[in-house]
Formats: structure tokens, sequence, C-alpha cells
């Protein structure tokens, strides 16, 4: 049975069925128009060409909501234009083209651990942890007592993500980032020898 939705459910990261294919609210606002009813502005990505689009909703339009199958998979390496996965049910190579992930092929590194989301047994999508940990390859160098500019620097990860992180970072560091947001969250202290 089909799950319905109304826009005032939508939330990132939710699937629905619209125009005849499947689309990944990446982000959405809720608007109060002044006489008018309210609308519901959405960026959208087509899980299967990969475009985004921008389009607004009346509010309590109706969607069917796209409910998947999950298989938990590990990241072992990139292949071209393909990122291949390890299904850890039954160890199968799975090949994920870089249009399904998007911007969340930036967090992936060796070994780490996913949700692959399936429908109709094919892989239209990917749920990363929320906090990945990510080696520092390059930033400029911290000097002592410098907090007058805000104390932040631009950091290159070994996944080719840039983040600002703090002065105090140094390029072998690891540090945690948030998945959601892309933003530095601390040093990855598991990680220090």
């Amino acid at each position: 049975m089909a799950q319905i939705v109304d826009t005032s459910s939508f939330r990132q990261g939710m699937m629905i069925k619209w125009e005849d294919g499947i689309w990944e609210i990446i982000d959405c606002q809720h608007h109060k128009m002044g006489r008018g009813g309210a609308i519901v502005r959405t960026k959208l990505r087509n899980i299967s060409s990969g475009a985004i689009i921008e389009t607004s909703f009346r509010s309590g339009e109706r969607f069917e909501r796209v409910i998947f199958d999950e298989r938990k998979a590990q990241y072992i390496y990139r292949e071209g234009d393909n990122y291949v996965f390890m299904d850890l049910e039954n160890y199968d190579q799975i090949y994920i083209h870089d249009s399904v992930l998007g911007e969340k092929a930036a967090y992936l590194s060796d070994n780490l651990e996913v949700v692959l989301k399936l429908y109709e047994g094919r892989v239209v999508g990917v749920d990363l942890p929320n906090t990945v940990s990510l080696k520092v390859v390059d930033t400029p160098p911290g000097y002592k007592g410098d907090t007058v500019s805000g104390g932040d620097k631009p950091a290159t990860l070994e996944t080719g993500l840039t983040i600002t992180v703090p002065m105090f970072i140094e390029v072998g560091d690891s540090v945690l980032v948030d998945t959601r947001t892309g933003e530095y969250l601390e040093r990855d202290k598991s990680k220090e020898e």
C-alpha cells in the first residue's frame, strides 16, 4: 500500500513520486503568503537522471512517498565514474554511478559503512553516517596566537572536500565532519598517535 504525504510533511532526504519519476527532497522551505495560501519551495533531485530542479507546491498538495528496501554495505574503492561497495550480507560488489551519489561522494573514505537504498531492485540512494572521520591533506599553517582572524582556515580533506577548520588543525590530523551540513565538528582523537 502506498503512503501518501502532503507538503507539510516534506523533510530533507524524503523521496516522493512526482511527474513520472522519483525525486529526493534536497531542501524545502515553507512560506506563508500574504492573503493567499502557503507554499512550499523545494529543491529536488531526480533519482534516475541526477538532475536538480527548484519548484514550488501549494500547501496541502499530496504525493506518494517512496519507501525503499535497505542494505548495509561498505565502500571499497572508486573505478572511473563508479563507486564500488561490498554488500555486507552476501559480499557481492555493487557498482554505483557518481550521479546517484551526488555530493555524498565527497564523504566516502575506505571501509566506510553505509546503507544503500534500493527501489525495485536498483540502488537509488545512499545513507551516510551522520559523522565521518577524514584526514587533512592540505591546509595553511596556523600561527600561535592567531585568533584575530576568527580562528578559522580552509582545509582540503583526503576525499577532495574543502571545509573550514580551526587554526590549530594541521596537515595529517583527522577531523570529524557532519555529513548533513559539511561542517567541521572536532578533531578525531581516536586517530591521534
